[in-house]
């Protein structure tokens, strides 16, 4: 029967509620340069600002990425990265029972390393940090999950995924993982067809209960 042994997170809105955030920032640029598609902020979450920039901002907009990157930077500096509720107790309660845990992020470093001066005690709190730079391909593609399944050295079968976006419950579930769906970025209902379980923040999770969810997957499959 399959046991859980490495969780894997999704860094925004899954670890720190930060989508808010970017959702202002990516608001802004994409009604600056595509007031023709209302709405694409939230379309092109969970991607690399690489992938992101390939598909939205080329050809004659290629030359205002760099101002772009700039602004991010900028507002990344000024961002506040708080904990979702309940996140330090349970990753406390998961370690106490031997699951390796693991960020898999489409943030880069120079992002994580604005993340790493905000919470000190961040990197403690993972056995691996994935970061953009270690995937050949972004979510929904299942490649960044089997690295960091692989870093962990699980298999599929013992992993789960926490994500809160389509993108990432698409990669997970392509990575035959359970998943978990985080609702900040989305509804509950929203998410549901694309996760195992719901969750609002992580107050009242434990070993035990995602133990219970990776094994209900088990048993499907």
């Amino acid at each position: 029967m399959n046991q859980l042994k490495a969780a894997l997170f999704d860094l925004d809105g899954v670890v720190f509620d930060t989508e808010p955030q970017y959702t202002v920032f990516w608001g802004s640029q994409c009604r600056l340069y595509h007031p023709e598609h209302p709405g694409l902020e939230h379309e092109i979450k969970g991607q690399t600002l690489v992938q992101i920039y390939e598909k939205h901002f080329s050809g004659p907009l290629a030359a205002e990425q760099p101002k772009i990157t700039e602004r991010l930077n900028d507002f990344e500096r000024q961002m506040h990265f708080e904990y979702i509720a309940g996140f330090e107790e349970m990753i406390a309660d998961l370690k106490r029972h031997g699951v390796k845990t693991a960020v898999v992020t489409s943030s880069n470093l120079e992002k994580m390393n604005v993340v790493y001066q905000a919470q000190p005690n961040f990197k403690s709190l993972f056995d691996a940090i994935l970061t953009s730079e270690d995937f050949e391909r972004s979510k929904p593609d299942p490649d960044c999950y089997q690295k960091g399944a692989a870093r962990l050295g699980a298999t599929a079968d013992s992993c789960v995924v926490f994500e809160d976006s389509f993108n990432g419950l698409k990669s997970g579930r392509a990575a035959k993982m359970a998943v978990v769906g985080v609702a900040t970025t989305n509804s509950q209902e929203a998410i549901a067809p694309f996760s195992d379980a719901q969750i609002v923040n992580y107050e009242g999770l434990d070993y035990e209960k995602i133990n219970q969810i990776v094994v209900g997957v088990g048993k499907k499959q």
